[in-house]
């Protein structure tokens, strides 16, 4: 991380997107970033952890945080991932609350606009996935919204095709200050490669099993070697169950291989070079539970 002294005029700060499981922040994290830093998945809970993303521009600096998303915990591992999204409320300099605008209002989302407006921080409605409706039904959405909490904007997008973000961007702009330059301009994230690579396999993981499979799973990358014309990367997959384990491996190896191909390609796209990845699976019972295994797998605070 860099701390540069102000340049003339320079404007930086800091944004915390929030918002429940599924609604589509980590998209709009890698729509600013322009490439891809944050997983997708349609499981809940696909983010753990706070992922950052800078967005520079000759006058600015924004230092995004895409957040786990709000859900009722169920494990420690949950417990901890509320607990990141509910801290980032409190330290940032405005709140971006995205909504998936086209279901159904939900409990939890009128739970979190009443600790927006317990927190006392500016706020940003987004309303993500218009693309799926029509204008016309936008408008009982943002007046039920707009009676839950005074949001400084409510701004409609698609962070899937990228309408709308440039307008956010601009909105965004407003709770900029006179400051540093955080971090190098040609940076669009902190997150080192191996971690990424990591989420890289656990992506894949999530796209390709079903049911309760994928919530138990926690990838650690143990060697990552870099070579002139390859990176060879060595990852172990950990999960629950023994049963889990022969899902996950496949019949005559076949979904690890699976596994292993597309997170290679996601990889290599990543470091613009060949990788070689091994791939291999253990069993840790209910380790989701495990205060040990949790801060191991890098999902707790220092």
């Amino acid at each position: 991380m860099k701390k540069n002294v102000n340049k003339k005029n320079f404007k930086s700060g800091f944004a915390a997107i929030i918002g429940m499981p599924n609604v589509g922040k980590s998209t709009l994290l890698n729509a600013i970033a322009g490439q891809k830093i944050a997983i997708i998945s349609d499981k809940p809970q696909t983010t753990r952890n706070k992922i950052l993303a800078i967005y520079s521009t000759d006058e600015e600096q924004i230092i995004f945080t895409d957040t786990p998303g709000i859900h009722d915990p169920h494990n420690k591992l949950d417990e901890y991932m509320v607990n990141v999204a509910n801290e980032s409320m409190g330290d940032t300099d405005v709140l971006i609350f995205v909504v998936d605008a086209s279901r159904r209002i939900q409990d939890m989302e009128r739970k979190i606009a009443r600790n927006i407006s317990k927190a006392g921080v500016p706020c940003i409605l987004v309303l993500n996935k218009v693309d799926l409706m029509r204008k016309e039904e936008l408008l009982p959405i943002i007046a039920d919204y707009s009676s839950m909490h005074e949001f400084e904007s409510i701004v409609p997008i698609s962070a899937k095709s990228g309408d709308g973000v440039e307008i956010l961007l601009h909105d965004i702009e407003d709770y900029l200050e006179e400051g540093p330059e955080f971090y190098d301009s040609d940076m669009v994230t902190d997150q080192p490669e191996k971690q990424i690579a990591a989420e890289i396999i656990r992506e894949k993981l999530l796209w390709l099993l079903d049911k309760e499979v994928p919530h138990g799973i926690a990838i650690e990358v143990t060697k990552m070697q870099e070579k002139a014309k390859i990176t060879n990367i060595y990852a172990t997959i950990y999960c629950e169950k023994t049963s889990h384990k022969g899902i996950i491996i496949g019949k005559n190896g076949d979904m690890l291989k699976k596994v292993g191909t597309m997170a290679r390609a996601d990889i290599e796209k990543m470091l613009d070079k060949k990788v070689y990845l091994e791939l291999w699976v253990k069993v840790k019972t209910d380790w989701r539970n495990s205060d040990f295994l949790i801060k191991n797998f890098g999902y707790a605070n220092e």
